[in-house]
């Protein structure tokens, strides 16, 4: 099953149409599940979909997913991460309405360059993108939290 995700706080009815057309054209074997948000276009080849979800049940569809397309937003990205998911994401793009500035533009290239996700930067990349998601084994990341940790605290000690 793919479950894909836009968010909540931004319609995207481009990912979501992208998605649905390449189900119809044939591209996409498996169930799609998707939670749509305050997008308007309403998929026609969806298996489920809804509006929102509730926490647990947002986590109980990750978890069942076998491959993630997301938005690129980084809690969904960290989500899909955590739990090693072959991932895709479309960055949000301001010139649409679809977020405020384009800094998931940024995210989806560092996390892209990292190898830990395959990004489609337009419409017209989904395609080749959702058939590469279909042997795509992210690189394991490695978050180093107690680095980011140390780092924080240096900082807070140096202001405080």
């Amino acid at each position: 099953m793919i479950f894909l995700t836009v968010g909540t706080q931004f319609p995207f009815d481009r990912l979501i149409k992208a998605v649905d057309d390449a189900i119809r054209h044939g591209l996409v074997e498996d169930q799609v599940w998707v939670q749509i948000g305050r997008s308007s276009y309403r998929p026609r080849n969806f298996e489920k979909s809804t509006k929102f979800l509730e926490k647990h049940i947002y986590d109980q569809w990750m978890l069942k997913a076998s491959k993630v397309i997301s938005h690129a937003g980084i809690g969904s990205i960290t989500m899909a991460l955590d739990q090693a998911k072959p991932l895709l994401v479309m960055p949000r793009l301001r010139k649409y309405g679809e977020v405020v500035n384009n800094h998931q533009v940024d995210i989806a290239q560092k996390f892209e360059q990292c190898g830990y996700l395959l990004a489609a930067y337009n419409i017209e990349e989904m395609p080749e993108k959702i058939k590469s998601l279909k042997s795509f084994i992210p690189q394991k990341r490695d978050t180093q939290a107690e680095i980011v940790t140390e780092r924080i605290s240096t900082f807070l000690n140096r202001i405080g």
